[in-house]
């Protein structure tokens, strides 16, 4: 007769309700749970919780759900880096689930969790709409109108797409720089603080003309030459993918580029300091 001075692991237990088990120690752990109550009143809740979710699921879920030929992909793929991977320890092999009944477990433990991520993107949410009005956009940071109006050259989509952003960009001569500095009411200004930014970029067909530079600050905590810099090339690659007319890109970055970043990266604030708030999530533009 067994021994019942032990009692059997939930695992074990899970892995017996899955048939997962080698044929010695299923015997062996069924022939436990003839003889041990407590471990098969554990079994019974387990089967009972697991067969309480599939019906909940099939009742609730399954018509939410997405199309699972995605899902499905992405499985297959971990599934094969999990079969090259170091072996890991048995508590952990319990979430890498290859039948329904381990499924349902680990669906219940990726609930919890989404439940919980919830809460705090809620939490993360408020604090970032509290501190919404810190962002502010300081002197400088916008061209004049009167005097930075923007200016482009005649140029066709292929011509801004047939290199890459960053190589049309040049260094602004260091005559035209120090007049755009004497215009903008600038003295003795410090290379650091300052890029002489093209309103609207060469790599969106902007020229080097007075009428299309000004001294943008580097200093600026959030809205500053880096931040419009990253918005330069994200328009670019849209414009060259074919998702945005050239016309309209220069239009919107000359009448108010900082509305544009916000249009376009869909947030209100530089990403660098929305990643600061919600570090747990990456903004796509």
């Amino acid at each position: 007769m067994p021994s019942v001075d032990f009692h059997l692991s939930d695992q074990e237990l899970i892995l017996t309700a899955d048939g997962e088990l080698r044929a010695r120690r299923a015997a062996q752990v069924r022939a436990h749970l003839a003889a041990c109550w407590h471990c098969r009143s554990r079994m019974a809740e387990i089967e009972e919780t697991i067969a309480d979710f599939a019906r909940s699921h099939r009742l609730a879920l399954d018509p939410q759900l997405p199309p699972i030929d995605g899902p499905r992909a992405l499985l297959k793929a971990q599934l094969a880096e999990l079969a090259v991977a170091p072996r890991v320890g048995s508590w952990r092999r319990l979430f890498q689930f290859t039948t329904p009944i381990r499924a349902a477990v680990c669906i219940c433990v990726a609930l919890f969790i989404t439940a919980m991520t919830d809460r705090l993107l809620v939490r993360h949410s408020q604090f970032y709409e509290e501190n919404s009005a810190a962002i502010a956009i300081e002197p400088g940071t916008v061209p004049d109108r009167n005097l930075t109006p923007g200016a482009t050259r005649t140029v066709s989509v292929g011509d801004v797409c047939s290199m890459a952003h960053e190589v049309v960009v040049r260094d602004v001569p260091a005559s035209l720089r120090q007049e755009i500095f004497r215009e903008y009411g600038i003295q003795a200004p410090r290379t650091d603080d300052y890029e002489i930014d093209y309103l609207i970029a060469p790599g969106l067909g902007g020229t080097e003309d007075i009428h299309n530079l000004w001294p943008q600050p580097y200093t600026s905590p959030a809205w500053n030459a880096r931040v419009k810099d990253a918005l330069e090339e994200h328009l670019h690659q849209l414009v060259c993918a074919g998702r945005l007319d050239l016309p309209t890109a220069q239009r919107e970055i000359a009448t108010d580029w900082i509305a544009a970043y916000k249009k376009y990266f869909h947030t209100d604030r530089p990403l660098a300091l929305r990643s600061e708030l919600f570090p747990f999530v990456r903004v796509s533009g």
